[in-house]
């Protein structure tokens, strides 16, 4: 039983001369004890033994349930021959407590005064003939080998014989188990969070007496207990695996759960979009967009307009998406630009960046309203000119003469005889400095027939 002595005695002979080597080997082919010019034991048995050097007899002291097992002599003579033998231990806890360890060994003794007594062992109102136990010393001991969970009793033992018979008042047992099914859940539950939440890890299991909790981070143990787990204001540097470790004081027994990933990310901000120059000529520059921001695991998109941006001949994305680059720019390459900036708690979109592409003038074209061969005097006309440039100064011509007025339409109101002519619209470009004139456009104008 738990805590006695037992001693493993040999058949052999004390020698004339001694021993060579002796090995006692125990459960799990542990090293009790290697004797030879040295000892080598196991540190676990160091005070707990003493080895009888001239039969290879051995005394283990203070028994524990995790002494149950098979146990290994070999005994090497001075003439070099070879003597095996072993042997198996159980170790039990006896009814002195009905405090138990399930998986562990218990033995029920029954006595009782009376000649040629028959024995039988109850459980409840069933009588006990399970495989798991044993029934020795003519009924009289029930040693269950398997303690489990549902083995509380009520024990009884009823005694009989030709004449009379007694029962035994109940016996009940307190089974400790566990831990197991350790279970740790995550809330809110999420693939991701937000740097700033705040998260609480609930830890479950099946124990007797209830279990008690540590929590294990990226692999060590955190001096928190208890179990729950609550991160507040959580930050990146705690993004890891997480683990509860369920442990019964009783069983000595441990069990931990399935790790859990926690992502922490940063949201998104301070999103800003900058070029490397805002004023381009047209098919001979290229421009570089690059977008900066604060937050975890950016993703990156361009927009020009609503349509977005992605990479082909003339636009190339670089720097994990951060920067575009735009080759041979063309004056459908204005803009707006946005870069939007996001992961998988946040998003946020840059200002708008505008470019200035320089090109033109180029199909150029002047239409009249009304669009009539003559006018009456006294009427209103106008004269629009339309081009392709940027940026485009316009200059008007009448009879090849320049007017004052500049800007792309030329209005004539109450229009006279001497407003007849021919009309044209110049125009130049500051940064290419090239310039177009329009066709001539005629102007007639006629008096009104009184009647």
């Amino acid at each position: 039983a738990v805590g006695e002595t037992v001693t493993f005695t040999t058949t052999m002979s004390p020698p004339p001369v001694p021993f060579l080597a002796i090995t006692w080997m125990g459960p799990s082919s542990k090293n009790i004890i290697t004797s030879g010019t040295t000892n080598v034991s196991d540190p676990e048995y160091t005070d707990r033994i003493t080895l009888y050097p001239s039969t290879g007899s051995l005394e283990l002291r203070n028994l524990a349930l995790s002494d149950t097992g098979d146990y290994s002599l070999t005994i090497i003579t001075h003439n070099v021959e070879t003597h095996r033998g072993n042997c198996k231990l159980v170790v039990l806890i006896t009814t002195a407590s009905t405090d138990l360890v399930e998986f562990n060994s218990v033995r029920l003794s029954c006595s009782s005064s009376g000649s040629s007594p028959s024995f039988r062992w109850l459980n409840g109102s069933s009588e006990v003939t399970a495989d798991r136990v044993q029934i020795t010393d003519e009924g009289s001991t029930l040693t269950i080998l398997i303690v489990t969970r549902y083995d509380l009793g009520p024990f009884r033992c009823h005694v009989s014989n030709a004449i009379s018979a007694g029962t035994s008042q109940p016996l009940h047992f307190s089974v400790s188990y566990g831990p197991e099914n350790t279970h740790l859940v995550t809330s809110p539950s999420q693939e991701v969070y937000t740097e700033g939440s705040d998260i609480s890890l609930s830890c479950s299991a099946v124990s007797r007496p209830s279990a008690r909790f540590t929590w294990i981070f990226n692999g060590g143990k955190l001096p928190d207990t208890g179990p729950v787990l609550t991160l507040t204001n959580i930050r990146i540097s705690q993004s890891g695996q997480y683990i509860c470790e369920a442990s019964n004081n009783k069983t000595l027994r441990n069990d931990q759960s399935q790790p859990s990933s926690v992502t922490v990310l940063a949201s998104i901000s301070n999103v800003k979009l900058n070029t490397s120059t805002t004023h381009i000529s047209e098919f001979h520059s290229s421009v570089r967009l690059s977008c900066s921001s604060s937050g975890s695991s950016p993703s990156f998109r361009w927009f020009n307009g609503s349509s977005e941006v992605t990479a082909s001949d003339r636009v190339q994305i670089t720097d994990g998406g951060s920067t575009m680059t735009i080759m041979n720019v063309s004056r459908h390459d204005q803009g707006p630009f946005r870069c939007f900036v996001s992961n998988r708690v946040s998003n946020e979109t840059s200002d708008p960046v505008k470019l200035f592409i320089i090109f033109g003038p180029e199909n150029i074209d002047l239409i009249v309203s009304p669009s009539q061969q003559f006018h009456d005097e006294g009427a209103d006309v106008t004269l629009k000119c339309s081009v392709a440039s940027n940026p485009a100064l316009f200059q008007w011509f009448k009879n090849g003469n320049p007017l004052t007025h500049t800007g792309p339409e030329l209005r004539l109101t109450n229009i006279q005889m001497r407003d007849s002519g021919n009309y044209s619209c110049q125009v130049f470009n500051s940064e290419t400095g090239r310039n177009e004139t329009s066709q001539p456009l005629t102007i007639t104008v006629r008096k009104c027939k009184l009647e």
